[in-house]
């Protein structure tokens, strides 16, 4: 081995690195190189030390000459990028640009060493360098189709570099899909045909994929349910219950101070909430838009009903809204309070149907009172009707208003036996102690939890 001392060599290791360098000594187990250079850089040690059995390649270059002004070129693989139009690498001639010289910093002065930067388009380790060109090198070059394919590609886009069209009908063919399904119907025959098995079932877009479970979670009961029920959003059952136990409720509540007053303006105040949602909430009582708040007809007959209809209309005006009442006999004593509260609103009050305005956005409807023949009006329902304006109604009668189908209807406290002719039904809470339903044997827990108003469902059985 000792006839390749003095001689320059490129060895490539087994960790991918690239030694140069002079032979300084070489047994069967190692090399050492001195002046040494690492993937281009100059070692920093003075020897370096190559095991055997990590060299990979091994190549000569030449033998070192006995002048020390004379430099030695060691030719360095660079990658370039291909440029549109070249089909094989090429190498720049040699310029101050190309090489650079270099001196291993040692403890003896020993001789420069050029290293020739030859350009190729093999590959090399370069994780110093960012290929990427940065914004200003992107602006300084011309952006041309074949810079573009270079850049993406990393190889020229032209027809005489493609080959010929990829057959797919012939590599489609290698694959033999049914003897794959074979091997595992023969692997796994129960699990394979239990998938088969189970055909997936099509729902309609009305139809709930989730099975539904029937409410059962109760926390008011009666003394004798004979009536429909109802269910809330939050699944608790409320029973109807009839007129005769309603009667002893409402005079329980009278007899220990919650008055017919006090009652009339909590089921005015939900009236009223209710009929700002249907008029537009806040989109239409906005301070800045006057010009569209709406307008509410409040029909009302000579009762009780008749009279939550005025002050409903009372309270709507205290919000801004304006309000027409229509009632049916101003001179019935128990509405005349009510009367002339709203009075005071210097909103309008009629008696006469053809005063009545051809549009409005809200009709409330307090005509009829708790009866089993409530009174027909024909024409003040022709002009509801017509007017096409949503409906609520106010305690309606069981059966409904004659000749009027309301949108949504109110309740107070307990629902009575409805049908559908009063729409969907909406639940006020009036605020009724426990011991005034206990008194009439009703068992009651509250079912409003942070609500005023809840909405009733019909029970499906």
């Amino acid at each position: 081995m000792a006839q390749w001392i003095g001689y320059m060599v490129s060895i490539k290791c087994s960790d991918d690195s690239t030694y140069q360098g002079e032979i300084l000594t070489a047994t069967t187990t190692h090399i050492t190189l001195t002046k040494a250079f690492c993937n281009g850089f100059p070692c920093e040690r003075n020897e370096v030390k190559i095991r055997a059995n990590s060299i990979l390649d091994l190549k000569l270059i030449e033998k070192q000459k006995d002048n020390v002004d004379e430099r030695s070129t060691i030719t360095i693989a660079k990658p370039i990028a291909k440029r549109a139009g070249r089909t094989h690498s090429t190498s720049e001639p040699h310029s101050s640009g190309n090489k650079f010289a270099a001196s291993t910093s040692l403890h003896n002065r020993s001789k420069p060493i050029d290293i020739e930067i030859k350009q190729t388009h093999e590959p090399v380790n370069n994780s110093f360098k960012n290929s990427t060109p940065n914004k200003k090198e992107k602006n300084n070059r011309k952006w041309t189709k074949g810079w573009r394919d270079e850049e993406c590609f990393g190889s020229p886009m032209e027809q005489s570099n493609i080959g010929k069209d990829f057959d797919f009908e012939k590599n489609l063919a290698l694959f033999n899909k049914q003897a794959i399904w074979d091997e595992i119907n023969a692997q796994k025959p129960d699990v394979v045909k239990h998938i088969d098995a189970r055909k997936p079932t099509k729902y309609r877009h009305d139809e709930n994929i989730i099975s539904t479970i029937p409410t059962s979670y109760r926390q008011i009961t009666v003394p004798k349910q004979d009536f429909c029920e109802y269910v809330t959003d939050d699944g608790l059952i409320i029973p109807s219950i009839s007129r005769a136990l309603r009667k002893r409720l409402w005079e329980v509540a009278e007899r220990v101070g919650l008055t017919w007053e006090k009652r009339i303006d909590l089921i005015g105040r939900a009236a009223a909430e209710i009929s700002i949602q249907l008029c537009g909430g806040g989109h239409r009582l906005n301070p800045h838009n006057t010009h569209q708040w709406p307008t509410v007809v409040v029909l009302c007959g000579p009762h009780k009903q008749g009279a939550i209809g005025v002050n409903t209309a009372r309270q709507l005006a205290s919000h801004g809204v304006q309000t027409i009442v229509f009632t049916v006999s101003m001179d019935a004593p128990i509405i005349k309070k009510e009367l002339s509260l709203y009075m005071l609103t210097k909103n309008r009050v009629l008696n006469n149907v053809s005063d009545l305005p051809p549009i409005s956005d809200l009709i409330i409807v307090a005509l009829c009172e708790d009866a089993d023949n409530p009174k027909h009006y024909p024409l003040l329902s022709d002009w509801v009707n017509k007017n096409k304006a949503p409906v609520f109604a106010l305690d309606p009668p069981p059966v409904g208003t004659p000749g009027i189908t309301p949108k949504c209807s109110l309740l107070p406290v307990l629902p009575l036996p409805h049908s559908s002719n009063n729409g969907k039904l909406y639940l006020c809470n009036l605020g009724f102690p426990v011991d005034i339903f206990n008194e009439v044997g009703i068992k009651y827990k509250s079912p409003f939890g942070p609500k005023f108003v809840i909405p009733l469902h019909p029970k499906d059985d």
